[in-house]
C-alpha cells in the first residue's frame, strides 16, 4: 500500500504509480561525483561514516510494502514494530553481507554474488532501482541485475549535480541569483576573493560538488583570505595543476534559508511537491519548518522557477526529484536557486510521514545529536517520547524517523555521538518550540544520553 505522495513519485519516474522500486540510499554519492573535480585544500570535518551509512535507513518509511530497501545492517525490531503501530507499511528488507572496512552498501551489493542474484530475480518488467542520485556504483548494479533506474545514469546526474552548474544555469535562465561567480583556475579564483574583498563583503567558497558544510570556507578577513589563497598556490607549485572547481558567493542578510522540491517525469512535464523554511548553521543543514510564511507573490515566483529550472533540466537529460536551496534576504528579495540537488533530498524521506500527520497546523523536521555513554534500545526512546507521540493520522507529537544513526558510533570508546531522526508536528510554530524542548528533556531522561544538541 502507497500513498499519494509515493505513488506521484512512482508515476513520475516511471510511468507507473503502482511500479515497485528498489531503494539504495546512498547518500554518500556527492563523493563518488566529486572524484573528478579539484576542491579547496582545508580539512575536511566530515560526519563518521557509519553515521552517514546507516541514514539509509530514512528510506523505510518512503517506501512501501510492496517495495524492497537495500540495507547494511537490518531494521531495529523495536523501531518497525512501532512504524507498523503507526500505520506505515514497511518495505521488505534486503540486507547486504559485510564487505570491505569502508564499503558503502552499494560496493558491498557489487561484491555479493548471492545479493546480485537475489536483486535479478526481481527482474519483471515493473521493478526498478531507485537510488538516491546514481554514481558508478549504482549504475553497475542496474546493469548486473537488469534492474532498470529509476532516475538517470550516472553521468548525467554528476554533470547537473555541481554548484558550478547551478550558476551557469540560473545565469543563462535570467533568474536573480545570489551575488557571486564560477571558479575554474586558481587564477579565476584568486581574482574573485579580491575583487569580494575589495567590495568589504564577507565571501563564502563553496566546492563544486561539496555538501551539508563540508567543502567550504567563510572568508570574513583580509588574512582568511590571503592564507586560502596562499594554501591554494603551494598545491599548485606541488601538483603543477592550476585547475579548481568552486563558486565564491557574497554573504547575504536574510530573513531565512529556503527549500523547495519538484519532480520533473519522463516528458519534461513538472509537478512543484512542497517549499519549506530550511534551518541552517554554517552550511550545515538542520532540519526544516513548513509551512513557510512567505507570501503569494513569492510563492509564485518558486512555482515559476521550479518549472523553467525543470525545463532546462530535462533538456539536459534530467528527469526525476530535484531539490533547490534558496534565500529570502531581509529586503524580502527573493534569490530562487542559490544551488540546485537533482537527486533525492532530505525534506524527500518526510513525504508520506508529513502526509499522514501534518493535516493541518505545523511540522519541524531535525536530528537531535546525543552524547551517549553506551548503546541506546529502541525501547528506551520509545518509552521516553512515548506520551509525546500522535494517537492517529493528523495527531500531534514526534514521530521518530531513522533510529540506526543513533547507535552508529557505538564502536567507539564512550562517550560518542548519536542521531535520532525526528519529525514534530504540532497546531503552530510557538507549539513546535514547545514540543521541541519537551523532547530534549523526555530525551535527557534516559540514562546513558548526556548532553543533546
Amino acid at each position: 500500500m502507497s500513498g499519494a505522495y509515493l505513488r506521484g513519485l512512482k508515476g513520475s519516474l516511471t510511468g507507473n504509480p503502482d511500479a515497485r522500486l528498489v531503494f539504495l540510499c546512498n547518500f554518500e554519492v556527492e563523493h563518488a561525483w566529486a572524484r573528478n573535480y579539484v576542491g579547496l585544500p582545508i580539512p575536511r570535518l566530515a560526519s563518521a561514516p557509519a553515521t552517514v551509512q546507516r541514514m539509509e535507513e530514512l528510506g523505510a518509511l518512503l517506501a512501501g510494502s510492496g517495495d524492497v530497501i537495500c540495507l547494511g545492517e537490518p531494521l531495529d525490531p523495536g523501531f518497525k514494530r512501532y512504524a507498523t503501530g503507526l500505520g506505515f507499511h514497511l518495505p521488505a528488507e534486503f540486507v547486504v553481507p559485510p564487505g570491505e572496512p569502508g564499503a558503502s552498501t552499494g560496493e558491498r551489493i557489487l561484491a555479493s554474488p548471492e545479493t546480485l542474484r537475489r536483486l535479478a530475480d526481481l527482474a519483471d518488467g515493473r521493478t526498478y532501482l531507485m537510488p538516491m542520485g546514481t554514481s558508478a556504483t549504482e549504475q553497475k548494479i542496474s546493469e548486473s541485475t537488469g534492474l532498470p533506474l529509476a532516475v538517470p545514469d550516472s553521468d548525467t546526474m554528476e554533470r547537473v549535480n555541481g554548484k558550478i552548474y547551478s550558476r551557469r544555469l540560473v545565469e543563462e535562465l535570467g533568474i536573480r541569483p545570489v551575488p557571486g561567480e564560477c571558479c575554474e583556475t586558481v587564477d579565476e579564483l584568486t581574482a574573485a576573493v579580491r575583487r569580494g574583498l575589495d567590495e568589504g563583503q564577507p565571501l563564502i567558497v563553496k566546492e563544486s560538488y561539496g555538501v551539508s558544510g563540508k567543502g567550504l570556507i567563510v572568508l570574513d578577513t583580509p588574512a582568511k583570505a590571503e592564507r586560502l589563497l596562499r594554501m591554494v598556490r603551494q598545491r599548485t607549485a606541488r601538483t603543477g595543476s592550476r585547475a579548481i572547481h568552486v563558486v565564491v558567493e557574497r554573504f547575504l542578510d536574510k530573513k531565512c534559508d529556503l527549500n523547495y522540491q519538484f519532480t520533473i517525469d519522463r516528458a519534461g512535464g513538472t509537478r512543484l511537491d512542497f517549499v519549506k523554511e530550511a534551518q541552517t548553521s554554517g552550511g550545515v543543514h538542520l532540519g526544516h519548518v513548513m509551512p513557510t510564511r512567505l507570501g503569494a507573490a513569492h510563492l509564485a515566483e518558486l512555482e515559476d522557477t521550479a518549472a523553467r529550472v525543470g525545463k532546462r533540466l530535462h533538456a539536459d537529460g534530467l528527469f526525476g526529484v530535484v531539490g533547490v536551496d534558496a534565500i529570502l534576504g531581509t529586503d524580502d528579495t527573493l534569490y530562487p536557486v542559490l544551488e540546485i540537488n537533482a537527486r533525492l533530498n532530505m525534506s524527500s524521506y518526510q513525504g508520506p510521514v508529513t502526509e499522514r500527520f501534518l493535516s493541518s497546523g505545523a511540522a519541524l523536521a531535525k536530528h537531535y545529536t546525543l552524547d551517549l555513554d553506551a548503546p541506546v534500545r529502541f525501547h528506551q526512546i520509545e518509552s521516553a517520547l512515548g506520551p509525546l507521540t500522535p494517537r492517529g493520522p493528523g495527531g500531534t507529537g514526534v514521530v521518530v524517523t531513522c533510529f540506526g544513526t543513533v547507535n552508529a558510533e557505538a564502536h567507539r570508546r564512550p562517550p560518542f555521538e548519536g542521531r535520532l531522526y525526528t519529525l514534530l508536528f504540532a497546531q503552530d510554530r510557538d507549539a513546535l518550540t514547545a514540543l521541541d524542548a519537551e523532547v530534549r528533556d523526555a530525551l535527557g531522561a534516559v540514562p546513558t544520553i548526556g548532553e543533546i544538541r
